[in-house]
This record gives C-alpha cells, structure tokens and sequence, in this order.
C-alpha cells in the first residue's frame, strides 16, 4: 500500500493545531472567532428541528408498534436492508381463538355462533390497523427518517467541518500575532522574522477564505430547513387523514357488528346494546336515588288506602324519607313501588 508521507505529517499537524487551539481557548489564553447571529439562529433552529423530529418519530413508532421487542426486530431488518416477515396484529390473533372457541362451543349455539361474528370482526379490525401501521410509516415516520438520516446528517457534517476550519483559521491568527511580536527580534534558526510574517499571512488568507466559504455553504444548508418544515407541515396533514380514516373504519365496523350481534338478542336472551345500557342506567339512578333514603322495619301489616299509599307486611325492610309538614306519615320505597306509610308502623334502623 502506497502512503502519502507529506500528507500525513500535513494532516498529523493539522490536528495537533486544533486540539492546541482549542486547549487555549478553553482556558481562555486565545480568541475564538464567534459566527454572526444570524447564522447562530439558523443553527439553533436546525438543532431543534433535529432533536424534535427525533423525538416525534421515537413516539410514534411506539403507539403505533406498542411493543419493543417488535421495533428492534424492524430496525434490525431494516439496518440489513432485509424485508421483514409478516406478522399478525394482536387483534388478529384475538380474532383467530375467538373463531376457533366458537367452532369448538358449535356454530349453531348462540354463544358460539356470536363467538365467531366477533372473531371476524376483530380480524378485520387487526387487518385495518396493520393498514394504518404501513400508511402511518409511508406518510409520516419514514419522511421524518429520511430527513434525519440524509439531510439533517448532511447539516452536522457541514456544521463540524466548519468548526475545524474556524480552529484552522484562530490558529492561524494566533501565528500572525506571534511573528508580528518576533518583528526586531534577532533571528531565529536562521529564518528572519519578516519571512515567518509573511507566511503565516500567506495562511491566514488561506484559512480565512477556506472558512468563509464553508461558513456559506453551511449556511445555505441551514437556510434549507425552512423547506424542511413545510414538508413536515405536509407530512403531519396526512398523518391526521390517515388516522382519521382508521378510525372511521373501526367505527364502520364496530357499528356492522352491534347490528349483527342485535339480531341474536332475542333468541340468546340477552338484551341488546341500547336497553342494555338502558338498564345499567336506570340502576344507577335508582341507587343514587336510595342512597339518599333511610331504612325502616316494617312493624305490623298495613294495607294501602289508596294509590298514594304503599302496602307492607310485617317484618318487611323498606326505604324512607320525611314528608315535610306532615309527622303522621312518611314515603316508603320498595322496589319498584313507592307511596306514603304511617310513621307509627315504621321502626327506624339506627
């Protein structure tokens, strides 16, 4: 192999120059050439921008495959450029023990022909957001991913090359004052100090023009971050039609489902969604509703006199409540019936 001996040493001194360099301006024996504000801004916004896409990208993929084991293995067969096998949903696997318990409790039951209805469906859900997952990837993450690997990476670069040449170029600075300072001086291992004056301006306007001209290429780079954003903007509007569009089909068939499964109501027994929660409300009232009453033993038999009045029975345990500005009777509750009682047939639960 064929080395470059003088270009090694070059490079060799070069970075020996810029950590000496940098040792001096961290312990602030040299000056450091600051970057203009606008420049600065354009940075901190790019850095930013970086930082943020990252972490957008990091949670997305994790609502969307909740389970990391999952992500390394995508990124595994991403990094080798290998297509990933199919995988079912979580969903889908439901949907698939629901249809196999139903053949197994058979078909023509109504347990097991609804067992089966639901696993469909649970199928076609898993379907649908394993549909989502890949569009979600395709709009969103996968933009966001290419604009971390290729131009934000692109911007870092640009942006860490720049700091070698401001090193190269403080350091060359700092030679031009040190042979302005030999200027009178005897001379020194037989170079006049007029000559290492001269060459180390002949490198400052070496250095300065190598900096100025990453500096604008970097620059424009940074500037570029603008465009960036707006495609992100675009990104993110597909983004939100994509899950919009997802969860309009679990809507569509959730709902398909409910209509199917209410057909069966009447021949399993079971009440349908709407009188099912029907019902579950009408308890909650009612025991919100006894919950403010008072309990009370019934003492002797009492026959209503009327459809304001309520009938016990010895021993009975009702509920009640005062009636205002009336002390003979009271409102009893039982059940579904209710009406006034004497206070005098009541023994009151302490």
């Amino acid at each position: 192999m064929d080395f470059n001996v003088k270009k090694i040493v070059k490079d060799a001194g070069a970075a020996i120059s810029r950590v000496v360099q940098l040792t001096e301006e961290r312990l602030g024996t040299s000056e450091k050439t600051e970057l203009d504000a606008h420049f600065e801004n354009l940075w901190e916004r790019a850095d930013t921008t970086r930082a943020w896409t990252e972490k957008l990208v990091r949670n997305t993929e994790s609502v969307l495959i909740p389970n990391p084991g999952f992500r390394i293995e995508d990124f595994i067969y991403e990094k080798i450029d290998k297509k990933r096998p199919s995988r079912l949903s979580n969903l889908e696997y439901l949907g698939l023990d629901m249809i196999e318990a139903g053949n197994e409790f058979g078909p023509g039951t109504a347990y097991g022909s609804t067992l089966i209805k639901v696993g469909l469906t649970e199928q076609k859900l898993g379907q649908t957001e394993r549909d989502f997952i890949g569009s979600t990837a395709a709009c969103f993450t996968q933009p966001l991913h290419k604009f971390l690997d290729g131009e934000m990476k692109t911007i870092i670069k640009e942006k860490n090359l720049l700091e070698l040449k401001r090193l190269d170029l403080d350091a060359c600075k700092n030679r031009v004052r040190k042979a302005r300072n030999l200027l009178g001086t005897p001379i020194k291992d037989g170079v006049p100090p007029e000559v290492l004056l001269d060459q180390a301006e002949r490198d400052l306007r070496v250095a300065q023009s190598e900096f100025d001209r990453q500096a604008e290429i970097t620059k424009l780079l940074l500037e570029g971050i603008g465009t960036s954003h707006a495609s992100h903007l675009r990104c993110l509007m597909e983004l939100v039609e994509s899950q919009s569009r997802y969860y309009e089909q679990c809507v569509a068939l959730m709902s398909e489902l409910k209509q199917d499964l209410s057909s069966l109501a009447s021949i399993s027994g079971v009440a349908p969604f709407s009188q099912s929660a029907s019902v579950n409300n009408s308890q909650n009232n009612a025991e919100d509703a006894l919950a403010h009453l008072k309990r009370a033993k019934v003492l002797y038999d009492y026959d209503a006199k009327d459809g304001n009045e309520l009938s016990a029975h010895t021993g009975e345990v009702i509920f009640v409540k005062d009636i205002p500005n009336d002390e003979d009777y009271m409102w009893g509750v039982r059940g579904q019936d209710a009406g006034r009682i004497p206070r005098a047939f009541l023994e009151m639960f302490a």
